[in-house]
């Protein structure tokens, strides 16, 4: 990375955040973010109780039995891990045919300041992993009861904050970010899908317990998930599905939005129930990628205006279950 780039990006970042945190200025917004690491966690695990099987500062290679099947995830530590303070947790869902070590690779999620867990789908259509929700996932594969198995796991060994769930992904790993908010809004604080494609077969409609906050990154370009939507596939447009949520989470009708030159606008929805926040980041002519990503994250354009990893990073630093 260029000594240029660097700057560039974090100005970008900061800019996209003052629009999140509805009205911060950038300096506010840095302030907040970095506050936000050190408030007081609540939600204490088990595992607040035990020694750590897993080094701090590193990514280790986990399984698990889940529904009969042994799955695989990979979970990063943050350096300063200590289990006498609650940690939040990052599940982070990749893409089809694509896995938690790569994910974690082009995404840098690892450098955020919380337990970072990065699941393998199970092999689905052509052979390649999948998360529930798409036609082409394993069949008879319950992701959803995965999910809970595997918080059940990392709170047991680990010292988690059990507020401070939270879920992002890319593409049909992003969709399913959907999924577990609709289903597991007791569990998941917040979701931040980049890129995603938002299936739903075989699932019931969405009715979350409580308002779940949203950030939904996408890019205006991308020829795998089209911005404007897939009827044949049953894709939605991204901002149909953004004023599902805006509707689900009881928020105002009008968006408050900002222009990030020269390509990134953002949207913000308040008053929503229970402080829950609706927001989109749309990056004109952004492909099927990750904002910010310096290894390849897909294909078509990616932005460098912003940073999707600290974004999501600052929105569910400022999420909690008990106060959205």
């Amino acid at each position: 990375m260029s000594a240029t780039t660097r700057p560039r990006r974090l100005l970008g970042a900061v800019a996209c955040l003052a629009v999140v945190a509805a009205g911060l200025t950038a300096g506010a917004a840095s302030a907040a973010a970095q506050d936000a690491t050190k408030m007081p966690l609540t939600g204490r695990s088990p595992g607040c109780a035990a020694a750590s099987p897993l080094e701090p500062g590193t990514s280790t290679d986990r399984t698990l039995e889940s529904g009969g099947i042994t799955r695989t995830v990979r979970v990063h530590v943050p350096p300063d891990y200590t289990a006498d303070r609650a940690w939040p947790v990052v599940l982070v869902f990749h893409g089809r045919g694509n896995s938690g070590p790569t994910t974690e690779e082009f995404s840098g999620l690892s450098r955020l300041p919380a337990i970072v867990a990065y699941p393998d789908g199970v092999p689905g259509g052509e052979g390649k992993r999948a998360w529930q929700g798409a036609s082409y996932s394993a069949p008879g594969v319950d992701d959803v009861a995965f999910t809970a198995d595997l918080l059940d796991d990392l709170e047991s060994t680990l010292c988690v904050d059990t507020d401070r769930v939270h879920a992002t992904g890319k593409s049909n790993g992003g969709g399913f970010t959907e999924i577990l908010a609709c289903r597991m809004s007791d569990r998941i604080a917040s979701i931040a899908p980049v890129a995603g494609a938002y299936y739903r077969a075989g699932e019931p409609p969405c009715e979350p317990d409580r308002a779940v906050p949203v950030l939904a990154i996408h890019g205006t370009g991308d020829a795998t998930i089209p911005y404007t939507g897939d009827a044949d596939r049953g894709l939605p447009a991204i901002p149909a599905w953004v004023e599902g949520w805006v509707r689900r989470d009881g928020c105002g009708p009008e968006p408050a939005s900002t222009r990030i030159e020269p390509d990134v606008t953002v949207s913000t929805w308040s008053g929503c129930t229970e402080g829950a926040e609706v927001a989109h980041v749309a990056v004109d002519g952004g492909g099927h990628t990750w904002p910010g990503a310096d290894a390849y994250s897909g294909g078509g354009h990616t932005t460098q205006t912003i940073e999707a990893t600290d974004l999501i990073g600052r929105f569910a630093a400022r999420h909690t279950l008990g106060s959205s």
